[in-house]
């Protein structure tokens, strides 16, 4: 398994602004933070990573933060993102997450994808195994290479394993990823 917080594949951010992000959509964000950490659906809160389209952007939350107390400081907005470069334009006050390559992509290579939610529980995984698509291969975080094959997978499903580091959720709308989120952790209890 590749440890996520040791992978080659780093990137450079750059900061457009170092004020807090204003965008609307940080309350639904955080309303969704205390569904999950109050529902005890992950033993991995901290390890939640969730992103919405806004406009050209994506809002998503920042790293070193608990999920279930999210803050309107723990956003960034993303800007834009040149994968080849590996350079990340930013508008907040802290260090984006090593998954913010992979939201973005995502965001932009899927227009009907408006909302994502990604969790890194291997508890989580053990138990999906077999109830949701597995990505075929394993790739460092945030490499081209990882991200073709979630952008491959998710093809044929809204809800995906990034094997062995991540459920993936995709959908239109921050409502209905969660919702799928919510449903397919009922299926497991």
């Amino acid at each position: 398994m590749f440890d996520k917080k040791s992978s080659i594949t780093s990137f450079q951010t750059f900061y457009i602004s170092k004020e807090e992000s204003i965008c609307p959509l940080i309350s639904e964000v955080v309303k969704i933070g205390k569904k999950f950490f109050e529902g005890g659906l992950s033993e991995n809160i901290n390890e939640t990573v969730v992103s919405l389209r806004y406009g050209r952007r994506i809002l998503i939350n920042s790293d070193y933060v608990n999920f279930g107390e999210l803050k309107q400081e723990d956003f960034l907005e993303i800007v834009d993102y040149d994968p080849l470069k590996k350079v990340l334009l930013a508008m907040g006050t802290k260090e984006p997450r090593i998954e913010t390559p992979i939201h973005w992509l995502i965001h932009h290579a899927r227009n009907e994808v408006n909302a994502v939610i990604q969790i890194n529980d291997v508890k989580l995984i053990e138990q999906l195994g077999e109830k949701i698509p597995v990505t075929e291969k394993e790739y460092p975080t945030g490499t081209l290479e990882q991200i073709k094959e979630i952008l491959k997978s998710l093809r044929n499903s809204k809800r995906i394993i990034v094997k062995n580091q991540s459920i993936l959720f995709v959908g239109s709308s921050i409502k209905d990823v969660e919702d799928d989120a919510l449903r397919t952790f009922k299926e497991l209890k």
